[in-house]
């Protein structure tokens, strides 16, 4: 369970169960639930979820911005109070929702001076170095916690890899490497990444030996290769 905070962020996703932890955090805690989330390049997986979800199918989604579909989840089945939503749903992109819910947060009648940062598991890493890297040179921004509600993890079966920790509303197992293994370049902090070395939008990540290993093995798997090179870099 995340520390005591004073807000969560919610940065909009198509994952249930990292949607369904920030909720039950904000209530539990009784505190402030900012959703950050527009309609961009994969809001139609967040449609496509809800409507395989059984309770959520119930909420209309076509043209909605992801924002505004995370909020009605939180109000109408965790029972949130809409004066403890706080949406942003202009945001496109992980640097949008970092910067436009620090904006939001600024306007915030009592300080928030530490926020529990919810996204995707494949993108959480990322997105916390994107909040950090936009509140660096402010002494007085919130501290960003990390936590992405829950941690996938693969194994083999018979047959396929599968989830061992299997949830309503996960993604494909495919679509999962895919999206874990385009991160890896992003996080790097070279002329082509998206560290202060490359495009300067997160702060220097380190990595591991043996996540680079991991990374060059799944990188030149055959299955994988013609989805990973499908996910242009964004």
């Amino acid at each position: 369970m995340p520390y005591q905070a004073d807000c969560v962020i919610l940065a909009g996703n198509a994952v249930m169960p990292t949607i369904d932890a920030a909720c039950k955090i904000a209530r539990d805690q009784q505190i402030p639930l900012l959703i950050s989330g527009g309609i961009g390049h994969s809001t139609t997986f967040l449609y496509s979820a809800i409507a395989q979800h059984p309770h959520y199918n119930t909420i209309r989604t076509t043209g909605r911005a992801e924002a505004t579909i995370l909020a009605d989840i939180a109000h109408q089945f965790w029972h949130i109070p809409h004066e403890k939503i706080w949406i942003e749903d202009q945001s496109t992109n992980c640097g949008e929702n970092a910067r436009f819910s620090i904006a939001l947060l600024n306007q915030a009648v009592e300080r928030v001076h530490t926020a529990i940062v919810v996204q995707d598991p494949t993108m959480q890493r990322r997105t916390m170095a994107t909040f950090r890297r936009m509140t660096g040179d402010n002494p007085d921004a919130p501290r960003w916690l990390s936590y992405p509600g829950f941690v996938p993890q693969l194994g083999n079966n018979a047959d396929s890899v599968i989830f061992v920790n299997p949830l309503q509303g996960l993604w494909p197992v495919e679509r999962y490497l895919s999206l874990l293994t385009g991160e890896l370049p992003r996080l790097r902090d070279d002329s082509d990444g998206y560290g202060p070395r490359g495009r300067d939008f997160i702060v220097h990540v380190d990595f591991p030996a043996e996540v680079i290993q991991a990374w060059q093995t799944l990188k030149h798997d055959a299955v994988l290769i013609e989805a990973i090179e499908s996910r242009s870099l964004r």
